[in-house]
This record gives structure tokens, C-alpha cells and sequence, in this order.
């Protein structure tokens, strides 16, 4: 008999706000794990689909991408596409998925679509998953597909008024439709220690959330938001600078907690 099929973790990147840093992160972070080693896979299920664009995905060549699998018309191998970093694959999006919530919401376990999916054998040490902005059906397909939910947030006083309601959503998708499911952490994104604001913001989410928080911090670099224009991650973009080192920082720290909690093969 073969050997039992275990499934590699699966990690939710989600905030209902846009511009936190959401995407960047998802790209990012999972090059910095993939140059670690790990096989990665990022799925991304966000209709505008930067975290394709960013990572150098031809709209051309991405045929029914996400859209397909969630849709049962596509495995995930045949959806699955390299990009530029060894180790690191990529499911990317296609601007069919914008009428997501209309097309799908009268199917038959539309929350469960992208789990469903996931129950396939899976050549990964682990799965992120780029959410879209918001809690429509998309990301409430990538909660209940999920493990655990890495929340990016910007160090800025309207992205903490958002935060409550992320944390009711997934505290009603653990209570309803996936009981494992627990936040991974929170990521403080855009960070300036020049701006009493963005210090005192940071200060505040450390406070209430305490250990929840990673200490890895990213800040504000134009090197960060230049690279997405040249399809490649930060990483390739330019190693030495403070926003591929931060990234650099956050992986090892993701690992270690990994480690700790012996939760998936590479950790």
C-alpha cells in the first residue's frame, strides 16, 4: 500500500482592507521560504491577480488558472505553473474570478470548493493562499481551505478599525466551517519609525495581541514596491535591501514558530 498522503500546511494571507501590504507579502514571503528550501506553493485567488503579476506570469499563459480549479474544470497540476524562484509554483488568478460570488453562489459546498481541491496530492511543503480583499465568497474559501490565517497590517489607524471584523469572520469559520482553523500571526506592513503614528500603531497591535504579533516588522521601501514591475520578488530584485531583508527576517521567524510547533515536513 502506498504511503499515507499528508498534506502540506496550509496558510490564508487576509485582510478585507486593500493596500496593507497583503500581496506583497504573499509574494515575498513565500520567495523567502522557497530560497530557504521549502517547495512552495501560492495560490492565488484574488481577481486582480497581483501576486501573478508579480511574480512575472504571462496573462497569456495562465488559461483558466484559479478560476478553472474552483470551477471543477482544471486539476491543480495541470493549473499549477513555475515562476522565477526555484521551489516556488504558483496557481495564478484570471479576471473571471470578479464574478465569483454570483457564478458560484448557488453551488452545491461553495465554501468548501478550494478545500475540495486541496485534498489532492499536493508537491509542497506548504500552501499560501492570496486572498482577495474583502470577506466575500473567495476568501471565505480560502478560510475554510485553511489552516491558519496570516493577517498583514498596516501600521496606520484605519487599518485597525478593520481588524475586529477580519477576527469575527474567523472566529464564525472556526465556529462553522473549519475547526482548525487559527490565526498563524500578524504581520505590522508599511512600518516608519520616523512617524509617531505608524510607532504608536504598532506599539498598540503588540499590546492587545501580544505574541500573535511577529517581532519581523516591514517597512516602507521603494524597492518593494518597484520589483512587482519587473515580475520578480524583492528578493531578485535587489537582495541587499531593508524590504528583502525584512522578508528575509519574517521567513526565519515564520520557521522557527513552525519549528516549534513541528507543523509542517521542511519546519
Amino acid at each position: 500500500m502506498p504511503a499515507p498522503h499528508k498534506r502540506p500546511r496550509v496558510i490564508a494571507i487576509a485582510n478585507q482592507k486593500g493596500g496593507v501590504g497583503k500581496t506583497t507579502t504573499a509574494i515575498n514571503l513565500a520567495a523567502a521560504l522557497a530560497v530557504g528550501g521549502a517547495k512552495v506553493l501560492l495560490i492565488d485567488i484574488d481577481p486582480q491577480g497581483n501576486a501573478s503579476t508579480g511574480l512575472g506570469i504571462d496573462p497569456e499563459a495562465r488559461n483558466g488558472g484559479s478560476y478553472a480549479l474552483l470551477a471543477g474544470d482544471a486539476a491543480l497540476q495541470e493549473s499549477t505553473l513555475p515562476s522565477s524562484v526555484e521551489n516556488l509554483a504558483i496557481v495564478p488568478a484570471v479576471p473571471d474570478l470578479i464574478g465569483a460570488d454570483l457564478e458560484f453562489g448557488q453551488t452545491e459546498r461553495r465554501e468548501f470548493m478550494l478545500r475540495d481541491v486541496l485534498d489532492q496530492t499536493i508537491d509542497a511543503d506548504l500552501v499560501l493562499i492570496d486572498c482577495p480583499p474583502g470577506l466575500g465568497l473567495l476568501t471565505l474559501n480560502g478560510l475554510v481551505a485553511s489552516d491558519a490565517v496570516l493577517i498583514p497590517l498596516q501600521a496606520e489607524f484605519f487599518a485597525l478599525e478593520g481588524i475586529s471584523q477580519l477576527m469575527r469572520t474567523i472566529d464564525m469559520v472556526k465556529r462553522g466551517l473549519n475547526p482548525v482553523l487559527e490565526v498563524e500571526g500578524i504581520v505590522l506592513t508599511m512600518t516608519d519609525r520616523r512617524n509617531n503614528l505608524s510607532e504608536q500603531v504598532s506599539a498598540d497591535v503588540r499590546a492587545y495581541f501580544k505574541d500573535k504579533v511577529f517581532e519581523t516588522a516591514i517597512p516602507r521601501n521603494i524597492r518593494i514596491t518597484e520589483a512587482p514591475s519587473h515580475g520578480i520578488p524583492v528578493l531578485l530584485y535587489d537582495f541587499r535591501s531593508a524590504g528583502a531583508q525584512a522578508y528575509l527576517a519574517l521567513a526565519a521567524e515564520f520557521l522557527t514558530r513552525a519549528r516549534a510547533k513541528n507543523q509542517w515536513a521542511q519546519a
